[in-house]
């Protein structure tokens, strides 16, 4: 019985300890090239076409919000499209 009432005191001890601490939020964009936070809406880089040998590929890169975080920050996202086109 006491090593229940004792484990018990010592549990609710360490939840309470636990609930105690607060984290501070960080938010910074551990990769700053494909996702941003804040500020206005990074600009889109003009297509790029790689020559590949026998075709070519055409990569455009823009950027759209995805949401915001808790203090009201923009997300921004870049998506990546990728297509085959002819080489010139």
């Amino acid at each position: 019985m006491n090593f229940y009432r004792c484990f018990t005191v010592i549990a609710l001890a360490a939840i309470a300890a636990g609930c105690a601490t607060t984290i501070a939020p960080s938010y910074e964009s551990q990769k700053p090239d494909i996702m941003r936070i804040g500020g206005e809406r990074p600009t889109n880089p003009p297509p790029v076409v790689e020559n590949t040998g026998s075709f070519c590929v055409e990569t455009k890169e823009s950027w759209h919000e995805d949401g915001e975080t808790p203090d009201g920050q923009t997300l921004w996202a870049k998506d990546t499209v990728r297509k085959v086109v002819p080489c010139k």
